[in-house]
């Protein structure tokens, strides 16, 4: 079978064939709106589908879409998994699965990586004890090249201007700095956010009740854009010799899973939802592997980010920047290969598959 036919166009047809896939499972079906409206004036929603005992020791947790766009492959994983591989799945007694489908379902709905209030969802889950302020130090000094006032140009040598600014002031500045996230130019790329999104607001209202009493979890949430190309890593906030660590790399193997100082580009960010999906159950042993599935090279992720986010903010309504860097956006997060695409649903079918068994 080809995975090429999980993915669906938009997200309204996503959203339909995740729910009417989860019910012919006979799954619990919840649904979240966010209070806004898509392209054609549809509800948003975070959808939810429980399989499995209702008060279960084991958790194992499928999310997808917290960076909007990155979606599309996500959800196909997800309707993959409700319409082939969970058909003829022995439920334990034990265990559950949750999908949470379309964390951002705004970011999904518009092909934007951020949600309505240009937010990284993923730098917006901060401690109790963290502000919403702050900035990496070069953030300010860099914010011209990341974050131009003007319309993006196909013709734009944004390669010349990067290896300029790269030479300038060192790659280590810009690992450092761009995708560690700011909370202080909300125009700007990888914005965290002035309070909770909603989100936020969801997930920490509703998560407590659908883990329950659970002792151990395993969640994977699925994103596009980093790494080599059709294959993944799955990357952990654990240190490298931590008992967490041990056991995800002898579950999941140690050629897939990286703990952050083990990385060859290391940055420490505020904000992530692994982080605080593990602060908020303190009791249960909660492992949160970020599924990082490779696109395209690093820099032409970038260059898209950086050219969607000028024509939201300084295209004029209707300009053809819109649609374009729209397109590429879709491009460089979801790849129209059907190689890649059969590739990455299969790859990450079997990774569900794993966590499953090894709870």
């Amino acid at each position: 079978m080809s995975y090429t036919t999980a993915f669906c166009p938009n997200y309204t047809t996503a959203r339909n064939r995740f729910r009417t896939s989860a019910l012919a499972l006979e799954c619990r079906l919840e649904a979240y709106s966010i209070d806004q409206t898509g392209p054609n004036g549809e509800d948003l929603t975070i959808d939810v589908a429980i399989l499995g005992n209702p008060h279960p020791q084991k958790v194992v947790v499928v999310s997808s879409g917290l960076h909007g766009v990155e979606g599309f492959f996500g959800s196909a994983v997800q309707c993959a998994l409700l319409e082939e591989r969970l058909v003829s799945w022995n439920q334990s007694q034990e265990t559950t699965l949750l999908l949470l489908h379309a964390l951002n379902p705004y970011g999904f709905a518009w092909c934007r990586r951020w949600n309505e209030e240009n937010i990284d969802l993923n730098r917006n889950f901060l401690l109790p004890n963290e502000e919403y302020r702050g900035s990496p130090a070069k953030y300010g000094d860099l914010n011209a090249f990341f974050n131009p006032t003007s319309p993006p140009s196909r013709f734009e040598p944004f390669v010349v201007k990067a290896i300029a600014t790269i030479l300038r002031y060192g790659i280590t500045s810009l690992t450092a700095t761009l995708p560690v996230g700011q909370y202080d130019f909300p125009q700007g790329l990888f914005f965290g956010g002035n309070n909770p999104s909603k989100t936020y607001q969801i997930l920490d209202a509703n998560l407590p009740r659908w883990i329950g009493n659970a002792t151990d979890v395993v969640h994977i949430d699925f994103h596009t854009g980093l790494g080599k190309k059709a294959t993944y890593k799955l990357f952990i906030d654990d240190p490298p010799d931590s008992k967490p660590t041990q056991w995800l790399t002898e579950k999941f193997g140690d050629d897939v899973v990286e703990a952050y100082k083990a990385r060859k580009v290391t940055y420490i960010f505020r904000g992530g939802l692994g982080t605080w999906c593990k602060a908020k159950f303190p009791k249960c042993n909660y492992r949160f592997l970020t599924a990082e599935f490779g696109t395209y090279p690093v820099i032409q992720v970038v260059e898209a980010l950086r050219a969607e986010n000028r024509a939201h903010f300084f295209s004029p309504p209707n300009h053809l920047s819109k649609d374009w860097t729209r397109q590429r956006l879709m491009e460089v997060f979801a790849p129209t290969d059907e190689d890649w695409r059969d590739a990455v649903v299969s790859q990450g079918l079997d990774l569900v598959g794993r966590a499953i068994a090894v709870l």
